[in-house]
């Protein structure tokens, strides 16, 4: 995360300080780095330049506005998973023809807008929603563009919550199922086949099961082409894995080098769906310390950030590095802790038995790595207003959402 750095004794995202940042927009903050997120997506564009690609953000992992318009404007495209994200995607400016539709469960409505909008591609999930896409596109006299997601049954070596590559996940078709389905959506008016889909995990920290994974997809391909089914894109998913603690990733090149050569013999246009690995280290949590709590057995540090902020922590016992704003802080003794928040629930946690500097009521401190899964995945829970998003760009920053009121929080509802 080199744009999180200290500067002149306190850390600073980018050239702005985040000790001026939270006193002006308060805590807690979502704050995002513009080059961080930009150097993530022209990566993966260089690495892939050989061949024809389309880097079709995964929305899934950081849905603002702000992040989206920012990535649009690079020349990203975009994978979306529901009629929601179909309207952020296209209101944050993304063209149709690079947005491409994935989930198991997309509803009618849901492929009718898309249809509508004349989006790039369907990656379609299962036969029963081939044979609803087909009705839906002969209803508006259309055909739709599909590729089938088929699942490889390659384990991602990944936490199960977000392994969606095996047999036993919801996701996709199983490969030994892929031919029968591809003949089925041959024959269906309303629907072209265009290409082939997978994706088989996110937070891989190794290229191998990529490699594994595509080494049964090319060769689905082959035995298309073999049956007179001409399959022109491939779309390899997302996935890769970013550092939160010791992890050593692939590079988006290493990456890309693990791949590239089974592409280039396909003669496809790539797509991939990065999320994580764009965002991910773009984005951390600003926290304000309110109290400290020693039982004798445990000590607490009390923030006013919590599992509805934040809920990785609690959902996948996930570890974000804390950092103290202050940098005189980190001279300190260290000490073990939990970072707890404010929600009435034991779960609400940002770390356990933690070794930190000292920290104290009033201190500001930065929760790394949240820029995916962060935000959003916040909710109201305890009537919580969601955190305040920000984006900085270079020594400017501008608030891209602003933080909820209690208003917010009852709009819609009515008392009887």
């Amino acid at each position: 995360m080199d744009h999180f750095a200290y500067r002149n004794s306190e850390l600073c995202c980018e050239r702005v300080s985040l000790r001026a940042l939270a006193a002006h927009v308060g805590t807690p903050a979502y704050v995002y780095s513009k080059a961080a997120l930009l150097e993530s997506y022209r990566a993966y564009d260089g690495a892939f330049a050989e061949v024809p690609h389309v880097v079709c953000y995964s929305i899934k992992a950081n849905a603002n506005l702000g992040v989206l318009g920012t990535l649009a404007r690079a020349g990203a495209g975009a994978d979306i998973v529901s009629g929601g994200e179909l309207f952020r995607a296209l209101r944050a400016g993304f063209p149709p023809s690079k947005i491409i539709f994935d989930g198991v469960g997309k509803t009618r409505d849901e492929l009718r807008e898309a249809l509508k909008a004349e989006i790039l591609m369907f990656n379609v999930e299962s036969r029963s929603e081939l044979r609803a896409l087909d009705e839906v596109a002969r209803e508006m006299g259309v055909r739709a563009p599909v590729a089938l997601r088929v699942n490889p049954d390659v384990d991602p070596q990944t936490h199960q919550y977000i392994a969606t590559g095996l047999k036993t996940s919801k996701f996709g078709i199983p490969i030994a199922q892929a031919l029968e389905a591809y003949e089925e959506a041959a024959s269906r008016e309303g629907v072209q086949v265009m290409g082939v889909d997978m994706h088989i995990g996110s937070q891989l920290t190794k290229a191998s099961p990529f490699a594994d994974a595509l080494a049964r997809l090319a060769a689905l391909v082959k035995a298309l082409r073999e049956r007179g089914t001409e399959v022109r894109m491939v779309d390899v998913g997302g996935g890769l894995g970013i550092r939160y603690r010791e992890e050593t990733p692939p590079t988006h090149r290493e990456y890309a080098m693990v791949l590239l050569p089974a592409l280039r013999e396909l003669g496809v246009t790539v797509l991939l769906e990065p999320g994580r690995s764009i965002v991910g280290n773009a984005g951390i949590l600003l926290t304000r310390v309110l109290y400290r709590k020693d039982t004798g057995d445990k000590r607490f540090v009390v923030v006013d950030a919590a599992m509805n902020d934040l809920i990785r922590p609690a959902l996948y016992d996930s570890y974000h590095e804390i950092r103290p704003v202050d940098a005189a802080r980190l001279g300190d003794p260290m000490e073990s802790v939990d970072v707890v928040g404010p929600v009435c629930e034991s779960g609400d946690f940002l770390a356990k038995d933690r070794e930190l500097a000292a920290a104290e009521e009033g201190d500001l401190l930065a929760v790394m790595s949240a820029g995916a899964y962060g935000f959003v995945m916040s909710s109201n829970y305890n009537t919580r207003p969601r955190a305040v998003e920000v984006l900085v760009d270079g020594d400017r920053y501008t608030i891209v959402r602003r933080r909820e009121t209690y208003e917010d929080l009852v709009a819609g509802e009515t008392t009887l």
